[in-house]
């Protein structure tokens, strides 16, 4: 099977001007793309698209999306297959999966297919915050696409109406708890609208991360070997969660994610906690004026990052990952970044991306969008481990417990940490 040719020109390959792959006539490679589907809008068509695009001019490879699931069933899906001798040469897999990957030696770093000047400077053009999580060992094993930051989303009107500055959101904890009480909306012990929303179903412990974070505790260490679950900042972080409810200014129990942003577009709720993916469905159905901004602080700014990115697996055939290479670097083009992003509301992953035309303009209109960009420089990678759904799994269910009341947030914790310990200690160096 012949080899790719890849040595395109980075000016070229937003108008596709790369050589074709040497192949016999009449034959095509096939390219399976796992891609996980569990977002709001048209994201299927715009994968089938880009497809087709890439297909227009590189007829030589089919890209064949498979859209397996959401995070969870991806990962598992691709696992499956890679241990059956069948992998998908490319998948969209969440970032904080790469410990696993690794581990189960799944996977390639980019770096050891992309290593011309050109193709080394494509992956330094991708902001440090979204590649940190892909960076492990001296490699860079995935690159970031479908990527987000946490963000609050604000009710203008509500504001307007509990006699708040609808421009000024919350810089602080003291705050959002002091805005939230004005805003709360009550017929005798009937709420219609309440003050914030932090939902904690799907992956609970990411906007927990974000409180821990902004309390001033990173959740693990940077080799993945240690978690911080017990310490005084996680637990304080999770304390002040349980409190915006004792204190009447957030629902009681565990808040649905998906319930979320429809409460926020109907007004049940003047502010909410949530992904940038949502702003497209915010902006798109709320029928009020909204803002968003970084994520208020406690003893500083922070947010996790989050998302997918892509990932090549080892087994598959050279031309494969030559072709799962030029794909990526096709699909993250600047102007493709940018339409991505303005298509679904994840932050474009590309530095450049923000300087093209297309992304000025809609800036322009659109400034919400730039604000998961700016609260960049606070964020932290999202929590990743060996072992990760050992880890993050009773972690999640320890924070819906304390969450719903039956665990003080201590306690929770505790035992999530006790859990990791077990989990994480064959991956520690003696």
């Amino acid at each position: 099977m012949t080899r790719l040719t890849r040595r395109a020109t980075l000016a070229g390959i937003g108008a596709l001007a790369m050589p074709a792959i040497g192949r016999a006539a009449n034959t095509r490679l096939t390219i399976p793309f796992f891609f996980p589907i569990a977002v709001s809008g048209p994201v299927t068509k715009i994968i089938d698209g880009y497809a087709g695009d890439f297909a227009k001019v590189h007829p030589e490879i089919e890209i064949k999306p498979v859209y397996a699931g959401d995070y969870d069933a991806t990962i598992a899906k691709a696992l499956t297959a890679f241990k059956s001798g069948n992998p998908p040469p490319l998948a969209m897999l969440g970032a904080i999966q790469v410990y696993t990957l690794i581990d189960q030696d799944a996977i390639i770093p980019f770096d050891a297919l992309a290593t011309s000047a050109e193709e080394k400077a494509w992956m330094q053009g991708f902001f440090p915050a979204f590649l940190a999580n892909g960076n492990v060992q001296g490699h860079t094993w995935s690159i970031p696409f479908q990527r987000s930051t946490a963000v609050l989303f604000w009710n203008k009107e509500a504001f307007k109406q509990a006699g708040l500055d609808p421009e000024t959101p919350p810089a602080n904890w003291a705050q959002q708890t002091a805005m939230g009480h004005k805003l709360v909306a009550r017929s005798g012990d009937a709420v219609s609208r309440w003050g914030v929303q932090i939902p904690a179903t799907g992956g609970t412990y990411w906007l927990y991360q974000a409180l821990a974070i902004e309390a001033g505790q990173q959740l693990m260490s940077a080799d993945g070997t240690e978690v911080y679950f017990n310490r005084p900042g996680a637990v304080a972080a999770l304390q002040y969660w349980c409190d915006l409810a004792k204190q009447g200014v957030s629902p009681k129990g565990v808040i649905d994610w998906g319930a979320t942003p429809n409460d926020f577009v109907a007004g049940r709720t003047a502010m909410m906690w949530t992904t940038t993916g949502n702003l497209s469905f915010v902006r798109q159905n709320a029928k009020f004026d909204f803002g968003v901004a970084m994520l208020p602080a406690d003893a500083q700014r922070g947010t996790p990052t989050g998302g997918a990115n892509f990932h090549i697996f080892r087994t598959a055939s050279k031309a494969q990952q030559e072709a799962a290479l030029l794909f990526t670097r096709w699909v993250t083009a600047p102007e493709r970044c940018a339409a991505w992003s303005i298509a679904t509301g994840y932050v474009a992953t590309r530095m450049d991306a923000w300087q093209t035309g297309t992304m000025k303009k809609y800036v322009a209109a659109f400034p919400q969008a730039q604000v998961a960009r700016d609260q960049l420089q606070f964020a932290r990678p999202e929590l990743s481990t060996h072992a990760n759904q050992q880890v993050t799994l009773p972690l999640n269910s320890a924070l819906q417990a304390a969450l719903a009341g039956s665990k003080s947030p201590q306690a929770a914790l505790a035992d999530a940490q006790a859990n990791a310990e077990r989990v994480l200690a064959p991956y520690r160096k003696a």
